[in-house]
């Protein structure tokens, strides 16, 4: 069965359409959305697919979904927004603006570090429950107690779903306001993007359905049969916390898919977004985007200067990615479209960034979650990069 495309593409970006079509073979039960602005204007808008196999629910140009570790992404231009109004410094101890966090050893931890996977509290000791994960001030209080697993800044390793809450309360504390809210206020807000972290509650929106893929199964499934009985496995337990989440993040009702979570703020990878809202945000990172331009030119060189890079200091094959400050940066983990590309791409295919040198904000979405051999939307970028820079590839 052939999927559907609706949408837009302008003159010029048929070949990215091209992918984004491509990107539905065989797989008859995937939605997805991508949503490419350049300069400010957008210049492909498309979608296709279901937004929920069970019911067969159609994917629409304003569908959310899930953006998990997207979210990071949000988090890194909330953090740079404060560094840009001076109200925050990379180079500060963590404890200036949260005090309870210099125990156990961490007294010397920096923000940079929290930002750039280098806080040694990437996965917890002790085992977390959904119930513990959806209440923020008892994770928050966990991981202000908790001693890191390695010596802070001797190394990274990625911090999977802890990132989002250690820099999110650094913004509390800054704030006076959550998360979500400040995220609301300053981004979302602003830019009237259909983006939450934290779902409200009294939105009635339909999100959609989050569902496994074959080559993410046989991974997940992999993963566990290479484990060693009676070890902690430290990559493992940064994605489920121990037994707030599925190995593979969802399941029917399960994880992410669980309106509880929906509606936590859960910085690391709870974010729920469409494309065009995605894409609305980072455009707006990189160029004046319907009135808006959320980060300057020196708040981005600075954000976006290498912190981790690297084999990190748990065993994970590589490519590694390469880490600013909280932004993932291009590296052959990730590519973007040029080297000054910075943004985040998150479990399953999504995708989202800016491009500074080319005036571009890009996101993919999709809710058919594959695995490490997944390249849906690395083939779109390609697409994308070949009609922005004839010759490059």
């Amino acid at each position: 069965m052939i999927t559907t495309v609706f949408g837009t593409a302008a003159p010029g970006f048929e070949s990215v359409r091209s992918a984004f079509e491509s990107a539905f073979d065989g797989k008859p039960d995937m939605g997805a959305a991508l949503s490419i602005r350049h300069r400010g204007r957008t210049v492909v808008d498309l979608w296709g697919g279901v937004a929920d196999e069970r019911t067969g629910e159609a994917w629409t140009g304003d569908t959310p979904s899930v953006i998990f570790s997207c979210t990071k992404g949000l988090s890194a231009i909330l953090a740079a927004r404060l560094v840009q109004e001076g109200r925050l410094d990379y180079q500060a101890a963590v404890t200036d603006y949260w005090p309870e966090f210099g125990a156990a050893g961490k007294e010397a931890v920096r923000v940079k570090d929290l930002l750039a996977h280098r806080s040694g509290l990437s996965a917890p000791r002790e085992i977390l429950t959904t119930a513990d994960v959806v209440d923020w001030s008892t994770v928050t209080s966990y991981l202000a107690a908790q001693a890191p697993l390695w010596e802070p800044d001797s190394g990274w390793a990625y911090h999977a779903i802890t990132h989002g809450w250690l820099i999110g309360e650094v913004v509390r504390r800054i704030t006076g306001l959550t998360v979500g809210e400040y995220f609301e206020q300053s981004v979302a807000g602003p830019l009237d993007a259909d983006a939450w972290i934290g779902l409200p509650a009294a939105l009635s929106i339909s999100v959609a359905h989050m569902q496994v893929g074959s080559t993410l199964a046989e991974l997940v499934l992999n993963q566990a049969e290479a484990r060693r009985p009676g070890r902690v496995d430290w990559s493992e337990r940064a994605m489920t916390l121990g037994e707030a989440f599925p190995a593979a993040l969802v399941g029917d009702a399960v994880g992410f898919n669980d309106p509880r979570v929906q509606e936590a703020e859960i910085p690391g990878a709870g974010g729920i977004s469409s494309a065009r809202a995605l894409a609305k945000i980072w455009s707006a990172t990189v160029h004046e985007t319907e009135g808006v331009r959320l980060l300057d030119d020196p708040t981005l060189r600075e954000a976006t200067q290498v912190q981790s890079e690297g084999p990190p200091v748990l065993d994970v094959p590589g490519p590694w990615p390469r880490w600013g400050m909280g932004f993932q940066l291009d590296s052959e983990a990730r590519r973007y479209l040029t080297p000054s590309g910075f943004g985040h791409d998150g479990a399953g295919g999504q995708v989202a960034f800016a491009d500074p040198a080319l005036g571009v904000g890009f996101a993919f979405l999709t809710n058919l979650m594959e695995g490490i051999d997944d390249f849906r939307g690395t083939a779109i970028i390609d697409a994308l990069r070949a009609v922005l820079r004839p010759g490059s590839d």
